[in-house]
Parts: C-alpha cells; structure tokens; sequence
C-alpha cells in the first residue's frame, strides 16, 4: 500500500487548491476588513446588532464581547451572540457589516432555518470525527487493518458533512445581514460595498475549507482503494 498517508507529500497536492483558495481568501479578508474598519458609522456593532434583534423580535439574545480578532459567533444553545472587541465597540462599516452576520444565525434560529438546525445536529459527530478520523486512520495504514481505515473514513466524512451544510448557513447569514443593514437603516444602500466586499471575503474562507476537506476525504478514500486493489 505504500508509505502511511501521513508521511505522504501526494496529500499536499490534493488539497494544493484548496490551500491557495484559503490563502487568497485569508488575504481579502484581511484587506477587506481593514478597508472598512476605516469607514465610520453612527451606531457599533454592539448597536447594530441590537436594532437588527430588537427588530426581529429576539429582546431575549444577549450580545457579549469576546477577546480575539474575528471571534465573532452566535452560541445557538445560549442564545448568546458574541462580538470580538473591534467589532463590539467598532463604529466602522467592517463591525456592523460582522455583528450583523451574527445577528442573522439569531435570526436563523429563531425562524427554525432547517440547514441550520442540521448543522447544530451534526456538531457532536463532526467533532468525534474530526478527532477520531485520524487515529483510526493511521493505525489502520500502520497495521493494513481495512475495517479501520473504513471507519477513519467514515468517521471524517461527517466533517466533510458538517462542512458541507455549513455553507448555505453562512451564506443565509451574509444574505441576511446585507438584507437587514440596509432595511433597518444602519447602512445606506450605497455604502454596502465595504460591507459586501467583506462579507464576501469571508464567504470564500468557508469555501476554501469545506474544499480542503472534501480533497482530504477524496484522497484518504483513494488511498483505500488502491490498497485494495494492490491486495487483490
């Protein structure tokens, strides 16, 4: 079967793409969020987020700030949405445009988003997998157990579905918010574009890694069945 694909150089070709793709992405972010952090606002995130909320009916969500760059997320099973401090106390294009991405998972939640609700549901097997995936795969290389190696697969294929269904929750999210920005009045229709193009960025970084993961799933399942077919 050759050498354990942990030691294989072909894994970094496979998933090649994918890496540039992050890289790309990683860099428009950064760039468009630097842009808009430069662009001022009347209201924070914290403010924006709260208005899209209160909107929407969600008095009940919570709004925290978070230490870290970019640490922005909705906790569904709290119903707690956490700003990362740029963006909590921000008044620039880039923190409303974020704080109102996160508001949109609430939203999300709150309105019973089916691919949302998959997602939260695929949590604790995305995670075993991601964990248990390796192990069972590099034993099952080392000792060219077959039953093993099917069930690392198995079990990265959940984070390949996590990804997967990930992806129209982001977007619904950025979707959302551009929606929301504008209805709500925090940014004028014709001050989006710092806002789109840093939605958008991060948008990509999503892409790039359910990319990744998929390349990665392709080549642990090529290397599986050209194993196999050497045995036979």
């Amino acid at each position: 079967m050759g050498m354990p694909f942990f030691f294989d150089w072909h894994l970094l070709m496979w998933v090649a793409p994918a890496l540039i793709l992050a890289l790309i992405a990683q860099m428009w972010v950064s760039s468009a969020y630097a842009k808009g952090q430069n662009i001022p606002t009347n209201m924070s995130g914290f403010m924006a987020a709260r208005r899209i909320l209160d909107a929407a009916g969600l008095q009940s969500v919570a709004i925290e700030p978070v230490p870290g760059h970019l640490t922005d997320h909705y906790d569904p099973h709290h119903k707690v949405l956490r700003l990362s401090a740029d963006n909590y106390h921000g008044h620039s294009l880039a923190a409303v445009g974020i704080a109102a991405h996160e508001a949109g998972h609430a939203v999300q939640d709150a309105v019973g988003y089916i691919p949302l609700t998959i997602r939260n549901l695929a949590v604790p097997a995305a995670n075993f997998g991601s964990g248990a995936a390796m192990f069972l795969l590099v034993l099952g290389f080392i000792f060219h157990w077959t039953g093993l190696i099917l069930l690392g697969i198995i079990a990265f294929s959940a984070v390949v579905f996590f990804q997967l269904i990930n992806l129209p929750v982001e977007f619904n999210a950025s979707a959302r918010a551009k929606t929301l920005l504008v209805e709500q009045g925090i940014v004028h229709q014709h001050d989006m574009g710092p806002v789109n193009n840093v939605l958008n960025a991060a948008a990509l970084t999503y892409v790039a890694a359910t990319l990744r993961s998929i390349l990665t799933l392709m080549y642990y399942i090529s290397l599986f069945t050209g194993g196999h077919r050497n045995r036979e």
